[in-house]
């Protein structure tokens, strides 16, 4: 339990990114990201010390879960954001055809997630695209913060809406955030989370037959 989790580089050049500025990813990813992975760390190695203590209350082990949960969370949904980041924003036709099956239009299903995203300006939160290996469907799934997630679900696209990902560069203009965001969409990479989830999708249901 006690091992400790890597802090991941940036799978991109932060001084290449269109409207989102070097100085706002380094900041997001070295304080916020950065932070994340030294509390994770430290949760676990104090977990992992507390186990073989039977004096510990179960209650008091119970908060440090609670915090693990969360560091935990944290930590994936922002390695994932940075991962789909550093591209050109343009989709490719196979994303296209997928959001186009489950949402009825490429269009329908951008403006859903923006809308989303919108709703959570000057708060916190993730709006994230899943696939639901339970059920099937791709659907837009809103996170009000590091804890909470749809069940049986792989995240394909997300989205950072916490103030720290967009304040320094635009201030309270959430919407602006979002535009710039579209911009420097990584698309084969959420193409390849996706196709790898379609295809996880018949393991994941063998298992679960009786």
């Amino acid at each position: 339990m006690a091992a400790n989790h890597e802090f991941k580089p940036l799978p991109f050049d932060p001084a290449k990114l269109d409207g989102l500025s070097e100085t706002l990813i380094k900041s997001h990813w070295e304080n916020n990201y950065g932070g994340s992975v030294k509390a994770l760390n430290t949760v676990k190695q104090r977990l992992a010390a507390l186990l073989d203590d039977d004096d510990t209350p179960a209650f008091v082990y119970n908060d440090l879960k609670r915090e693990h949960l969360m560091r935990t969370g944290s930590v994936v949904l922002h390695e994932l954001y940075f991962g789909n980041l550093g591209g050109n924003g343009k989709p490719d036709t196979a994303f296209v055809k997928w959001v186009s099956e489950a949402f009825g239009s490429a269009n329908t299903w951008e403006k859903e997630f923006k809308r989303m995203g919108a709703g959570l300006g000057g708060g916190s939160g993730w709006v994230t695209l899943g696939y639901n290996m339970h059920s099937g469907l791709l659907e837009n799934y809103w996170q009000g913060d590091h804890l909470h997630a749809p069940s049986a679900t792989l995240p394909i696209l997300v989205l950072d809406m916490y103030e720290h990902s967009y304040q320094i560069d635009y201030g309270a203009k959430a919407t602006a955030y979002l535009d710039a965001f579209f911009k420097n969409i990584h698309w084969e990479t959420v193409t390849k989370r996706l196709d790898n989830a379609v295809k996880l999708r018949s393991l994941w249901l063998a298992g679960n037959t009786r």
